[in-house]
């Protein structure tokens, strides 16, 4: 059977008061050195932290077209008219970006002909396409990013919200 002490003294309420009052003024300073550091320098000062690159991520992808009909080894596009219309309304934002990646099949049969390069008919197919949509005025050339990929005989274009960047 366990007893308690009935002698033990009590600590007394101005103990717990000091110690409140000690962490609130500790967090306050937190809170003031916080506020006084630049975003971008904390964020990358936390991606050193982790080991990741200084490399500012991708823009967050908010919506996709894409550009069809292309034939084996070829980087002339068929089917253009709805990734044309879509890119006239997408794009409006200036804060976005477009990324316009070039696929090939993988096969054979669908690479470059003069180099026997699957990713140079890719990004031959991602600039034609970009091409057309700076023709067109859909988009700022600015604000286009091309890249290549693996996939389908297609280009597909992915919008992506970039914020305020400069």
């Amino acid at each position: 059977m366990t007893t308690f002490d009935e002698d033990e003294p009590a600590r007394p309420a101005w103990l717990v008061t000091l110690a409140d009052l000690s962490l609130l003024l500790v967090g306050f300073f937190v809170f003031l050195q916080a506020t006084q550091v630049d975003p971008g320098k904390l964020a990358a000062g936390i991606r050193a932290g982790f080991g990741a690159s200084d490399a500012a991520p991708a823009p967050m992808p908010l919506d996709l077209a894409t550009a069809t009909g292309f034939a084996a080894g070829s980087a002339l596009p068929g089917d253009t008219a709805s990734a044309l219309e879509w890119a006239h309304s997408a794009a409006r934002d200036p804060r976005t970006r477009l990324r316009i990646t070039g696929e090939v099949d993988g096969s054979a049969a669908d690479v470059d002909s003069a180099t026997g390069s699957g990713p140079i008919l890719a990004a031959d197919r991602a600039r034609a396409v970009a091409a057309l949509l700076i023709r067109a005025r859909a988009i700022d050339p600015s604000r286009i990013v091309l890249s290549t990929g693996r996939g389908q005989r297609r280009a597909v274009l992915t919008l992506g919200f970039e914020g305020d960047r400069p």
